[in-house]
């Protein structure tokens, strides 16, 4: 397949829908489930269905035990930290904001990677990028700033906290896990996470005294299990192989636009001015950093074609 049909772009926009609209999933399942087994369950699902995806393919699995510890790590940073204070904070905020404030983690890999990677350096695109993703993140938060004891202010921070821990992960990945097929790090990290999560959910939360789900958060954790999770993985990985990470991580893009749609026609979240104004200077900030050497590429290339 070349790397331009619309089938790519299809798979593109049902990735954005997935994870745009898990923010919504997320506040819907956390109306009756508590954090922690809301999580648990939507990791359980989601390791169980990339599993079977994988013993069909019949994938190469890893065959050190460090790769396995790196792969352990990713679960950690990747999954159980973000998933947690994602799921803490969407208590107090609405799915709305949680969505576009999620949708800051390349921002936070602009500072991280030059720390850690030789090859990624601070361009002053980038730079430019973090300066107006940033004005955009202030925009948002200026209203809770101003009341320090709301507890929506420390909902919006876990939020940041998430986007903070995907950076690391992020970077982590780039630089330790390799030579693996796409599907095998994403069961391994789905795996690991619900094996930490699911007892930690039993140990705090009790459920079998304590949980009476209703059936919109049994909806809600099939979704995000079989959806935001699962298949999800299978629509980044299928769009990875062939876009690159550069142009696969536009993806960002999409997450705020989809959860603030879903967040206002299902629940009713506001659409304030300060929240467009802050969205539309995230996602231009995103650009900038994730599309300006893309758009270089293209005027050079197209200037030796001309030639």
């Amino acid at each position: 397949m070349q790397r331009g049909t619309s089938w790519v772009w299809i798979v593109f926009l049902a990735l954005g829908f997935f994870w745009g609209s898990s923010y919504l999933w997320i506040k819907i399942g956390l109306e009756s489930l508590p954090p922690l087994t809301l999580i648990s369950l939507r990791l359980a699902l989601g390791a169980a269905f990339l599993a079977t995806v994988v013993a069909i393919a019949k994938q190469e699995l890893p065959k050190t035990r460090r790769m396995y510890g790196h792969l352990l790590v990713m679960a950690v940073v990747n999954i159980v930290i973000p998933f947690m204070l994602i799921g803490y904070g969407e208590q107090s905020i609405d799915s709305a904001l949680a969505s576009i404030l999620n949708a800051t983690v390349p921002l936070t890999v602009i500072v991280l990677a030059p720390l850690f990677l030789p090859d990624e350096r601070v361009t002053l695109a980038k730079a430019a990028g973090l300066a107006v993703g940033f004005a955009g993140v202030i925009i948002l938060l200026a209203p809770d700033l101003l009341h320090l004891s709301d507890a929506s202010l420390e909902g919006e921070l876990m939020l940041l906290g998430s986007s903070v821990s995907y950076g690391v992960g992020g970077v982590y990945s780039r630089r330790n896990v390799h030579g693996l097929r796409p599907m095998v790090p994403a069961l391994f990290q789905v795996g690991f996470a619900a094996c930490i999560m699911v007892p930690l959910a039993l140990i705090v939360d009790r459920p079998w005294e304590t949980v009476h789900p209703e059936p919109s958060a049994i909806v809600a954790v099939l979704w995000l299990g079989l959806l935001g999770s699962g298949l999800a993985y299978l629509c980044f990985f299928t769009i990875l192989q062939r876009w690159g990470a550069t142009r696969t991580s536009t993806v960002a893009y999409l997450l705020p636009v989809v959860g603030i749609v879903a967040g206002a026609l299902v629940l009713n979240d506001p659409v304030t001015i300060e929240r467009v104004v802050g969205t539309l200077l995230v996602i231009a900030g995103i650009a900038l950093v994730s599309s300006w050497a893309a758009i270089r590429r293209l005027l050079r290339r197209g200037d030796a074609t001309a030639a």
